[in-house]
């Protein structure tokens, strides 16, 4: 007699509760990415308060975002084995203990641990998992809903950073410190909306689904060939162990793949010049005679201006039209950014600031928005968390030591200038890599296609992402996927 059997199949629903993690993911970037972003404002108060110079001031920024990005992986690892929600409590209740205790300074080593580690720390356990969730519930309208998910980082820039700017007047930096805590406590809440995804129950009939015979095939190759539990001394501990082991590196298969690593690279580049600019716009808006005020306005335009950037990016590269192109769509956000870094040392009035703050804002918010789309389409929503996990663990380096860096050369040359330049070239650079990689992959592959269809004339190649067909012409048809 045939069994009845309920296999689970993963059918993201583009919309439903989906809405609801886009809006959680949306908090949690406000709380993350736009609190880091803020840092900047308390630059000069710390800097004034310690009697320190650029170079050591600006670490406390550095190691925020160092640890935000360096724990990325961990961030993860808690969210694959146990849950996102678990994980973004457990990092608001850290981001926002840290906070709270950076308000109780009494020098920058102190800030270095509580507001650039342990703070830093508890943003990679909310950040990482919380995009993750966003590529799990949404595929036709994945960039779309990272665009809005996104988007939180401009829209927090733009409230918070005048209102930090006002906290700090009325509150003193150590007031304005405290209150962030509480503000960032929030993401605990965002944490308790991150529901794992139903899956949907299909019934089959027979014994043992031709899915299930393979995985399991593929998981009892996979443990005789590392010899693992087949003689009766290896314990069942062990065995487990193994088996989670084999698991974590089925994980990290997309490491080997060539698009993977050249992305990798050019997302070094990319951080490294893209921090710059927001570490030291208000420093150098008030170098050349604006107000505070002014200076905090800048931050807000750009802020408001990036969330226009991550909506129109995500919604125009989900069109059918310039969904293929969106690679290139990344590419050019990136490499205008890279431009609007080089103009900024002979930008020096408010007018003149303005629009770099709404040219930089936009396209920062447009390839922030892209980022984890292109990092979907090179290695797939299978390894989407793990993979994001990586690419902003990438990200923690650059992030370390670009602004201290930057701080010595305006240490040394007594002006912004080096380390404007050095921002632009960097992020100009990570484009252009991309570009050739892409242009050279292009070639091989049309010499590869055409060298195929001339030895055999009756062998067509259709080719759309990482998906085949083969047709041979025997009045077959070949349907597109």
């Amino acid at each position: 007699m045939a069994l009845t059997k309920k296999v689970p199949i993963a059918a993201p629903p583009d919309g439903g509760w989906g809405w609801m993690i886009v809006a959680g993911c949306f908090l949690v970037t406000i709380c993350t990415r736009a609190v880091t972003r803020c840092i900047s404002i308390f630059f000069v108060e710390f800097q004034l308060y310690f009697g320190q110079d650029y170079s050591r001031t600006a670490w406390i920024h550095s190691l925020a975002d160092c640890a935000t990005m360096l724990c990325a992986p961990l961030g993860s690892l808690i969210g694959n084995q146990l849950s996102c929600r678990v994980a973004i409590i457990l990092g608001g209740i850290m981001a926002s203990i840290g906070l709270i205790l950076s308000s109780f300074a009494t020098s920058l080593e102190y800030l270095y641990l509580t507001l650039g580690v342990l703070t830093g720390v508890g943003f990679a356990l909310c950040y990482t998992p919380a995009i993750a969730m966003v590529g799990k519930y949404f595929i036709k309208r994945k960039a779309l809903a990272y665009g809005i998910a996104m988007s939180g980082s401009g829209i927090g820039t733009f409230i918070l950073a005048p209102v930090v700017q006002l906290l700090i007047e009325h509150y003193s930096w150590r007031g304005a410190l405290f209150l962030l805590g509480g503000l960032v406590a929030n993401l605990c809440v965002c944490g308790a909306l991150m529901r794992p995804i139903s899956l949907k129950e299909e019934e089959i009939n027979g014994i043992l689904p031709t899915d299930e015979e393979n995985i399991y095939s593929k998981q009892h190759n996979d443990l005789s060939a590392l010899s693992v539990c087949k003689t009766d001394h290896t314990s069942k501990n062990d065995c487990n162990r193994s088996c989670l082991c084999l698991q974590s590196l089925q994980e990290y298969k997309f490491l080997l793949m060539p698009d993977f690593m050249v992305l990798a690279v050019s997302f070094l580049f990319l951080a490294y010049g893209c921090s710059i600019p927001f570490v030291y716009l208000v420093p150098y808006s008030l170098s050349v005679g604006l107000s505070p005020q002014h200076a905090a306005f800048l931050m807000s335009v750009l802020g408001i201006i990036d969330i226009i950037g991550n909506i129109t990016f995500g919604w125009l590269t989900d069109r059918r039209c310039l969904k293929k192109y969106r690679h290139f769509c990344y590419l050019f956000a990136v490499g205008m950014d890279g431009i609007c870094c080089l103009f900024i040392p002979v930008l020096r009035s408010f007018p003149l600031l303005v629009p770099f703050s709404v040219l930089y804002g936009y396209f920062d918010g447009a390839y922030v928005a892209l980022m984890p789309v292109i990092t979907s389409d090179v290695v797939g929503t299978k390894y989407l968390s793990s993979a994001l996990g990586v690419v902003y663990f990438l990200h923690a380096i650059p992030y370390l030591v670009s602004p201290p860096i930057a701080g010595l050369l305006v240490d040394n040359t007594g002006t912004y200038t080096a380390a404007f330049l050095q921002s632009g070239f960097s992020m100009i650079f990570s484009s252009f890599l991309l570009v050739s990689a892409k242009l050279i992959k292009k070639c091989l592959t049309n010499r590869s296609n055409s060298s195929s269809t001339g030895s055999d004339p009756k062998l067509q190649i259709f080719v759309n992402n990482t998906e085949m067909d083969y047709s041979v012409a025997k009045g077959e048809e070949c349907k597109m996927y």
